[in-house]
């Protein structure tokens, strides 16, 4: 193996630990020389209790990406097996156990969203399921639970919260560490898999896995974690008022991501861009540095935006999600080309051409286009001055007759959230 090769495959450490990417770790010293020698095989778990990887999760997706660069062969395992029983980590209360068919189709969408993000096989991607599922609960039990203390169990501080908690926890959620440890032992066993990552929450579960590799195969595995995705006022970063921000277009729009992005604090953008992005962290300091001279401009919190929306959904989408930013809140005169990016965005409504004619044609389509309830609700919203025609102000019922822009489109606004692209028909 090339010097070049080995350097690159043990900095993958050093490339983590300037992204703010490293937390707990196994003797760091010994994990260098292992990752010196590419490839090692290394595992991340993916609980598949929804059809969607979600912004949190893309942290990971990035991890085992820089793995993969540096020479190393990631894992993604998609709990099929674990996702039945829940991990109790990081949760006041017990998971809803999911039924089989629905956990199989999360699996299976997982799997393929993972290996198009990671630009990976679908190969690489495991289920385990498909070892757990044939093992016996008293082989279980004499295998795996015969070398792990109920001491070391309890003293994982999830279960201990949850045992002073009003609910408890259930046997079954109490076993999850076990089902983690058995995963770590058969890839370790089958696949040639040393390395366990995750986020710190997971520390628990990956360190009895390492116990049970070395009680039952006598070998040495590692573990790394790397600190949960926090905003600078201490939320879950990736959740909204609306609730998750997932990574798949049938329940988040790119657009909403790419807005979502653009609103990261000034304290969280740098952060955000070492550890969601794969640009080099030189390219990282100069844009929070340009950042910083003006940051008013919010170029680092745009950069952010296009490059996680590119990786997500691809360049298309991020000059959709711009033009459509533009066409909603900016302020170049409305076009076609620009009310024509909120396809998809915006939700459509078509009308004949006579209905903009009259006096009060604005209170028919606000009512028509769903955005009032009523004519009254309409005429309460005007006099309110919530009403916006192509994004202006407007107190009047009636539509101007230069309203149309090219002849065809009508932006109609509610608020600051509620909108409809009027679309004439010809």
């Amino acid at each position: 193996m090339s010097t070049h090769a080995t350097r690159r495959g043990a900095g993958v450490l050093d490339d983590l630990d300037e992204r703010g990417l490293l937390h707990d770790t196994t003797d760091r010293e010994a994990l260098r020389e292992l990752l010196a020698e590419p490839p090692t095989v290394l595992y991340l778990g993916i609980d598949p209790s929804a059809p969607s990887l979600h912004l949190g999760n893309l942290i990971g997706v990035m991890v085992l990406r820089r793995f993969a660069e540096a020479g190393h062969r990631p894992l993604a395992l998609v709990g099929g097996a674990t996702g039945m029983v829940g991990d109790p980590s990081g949760r006041s209360d017990e998971r809803n156990l999911l039924d089989a068919e629905t956990l199989e189709a999360n699996v299976a969408a997982i799997r393929q969203q993972y290996a198009r993000l990671a630009g990976t096989a679908e190969a690489d991607v495991v289920d385990n399921r498909d070892w757990t599922a044939p093992v016996g609960v008293i082989e279980f039990l004499r295998d795996v639970g015969k070398h792990v203390t109920v001491g070391q169990m309890l003293a994982r501080e999830s279960v201990r919260s949850r045992l002073r908690s009003d609910q408890g926890i259930s046997y079954t959620e109490f076993s999850y560490m076990l089902l983690q440890a058995f995963d770590f032992w058969w890839l370790h066993t089958h696949r040639g898999c040393s390395l366990q990552v995750g986020g710190s929450d997971q520390w628990g579960n990956i360190v009895a896995g390492i116990d049970l590799i070395r009680r039952r195969s006598g070998a040495v595995a590692h573990g790394l974690t790397w600190p949960l995705l926090t905003r600078a006022d201490g939320q879950k970063f990736g959740k909204t008022a609306d609730g998750t921000v997932w990574l798949t277009a049938d329940r988040t729009l790119p657009f909403d991501l790419h807005q979502h992005l653009l609103r990261s604090d000034d304290a969280d953008v740098g952060m955000l861009l070492a550890r969601l992005t794969l640009l080099p962290m030189d390219a990282v300091r100069q844009i929070t540095a340009e950042h910083g001279e003006a940051p008013e401009r919010r170029f680092a919190q745009q950069r952010l935006a296009d490059e996680v929306t590119a990786f997500v959904y691809g360049p298309e989408a991020v000059a959709q999600a711009n033009m459509a930013a533009e066409a909603l809140y900016g302020s170049a005169p409305l076009s076609g080309e620009l009310l024509g990016a909120l396809s998809g965005i915006v939700a459509e409504v078509r009308a004949p051409r006579d209905e903009l004619a009259g006096p009060e044609a604005l209170l028919g389509l606000l009512v028509s286009s769903g955005l009032c309830g009523s004519r009254a609700d309409a005429r309460r919203q005007l006099r309110q001055s919530a009403i916006s025609v192509n994004r202006a102000r407007v107190a009047g019922s009636g539509v101007a007759a230069d309203s149309l822009i090219d002849d065809r489109y009508l932006l109609l606004q509610r608020g600051r959230r509620e909108r409809r692209l009027i679309v004439v028909a010809p």
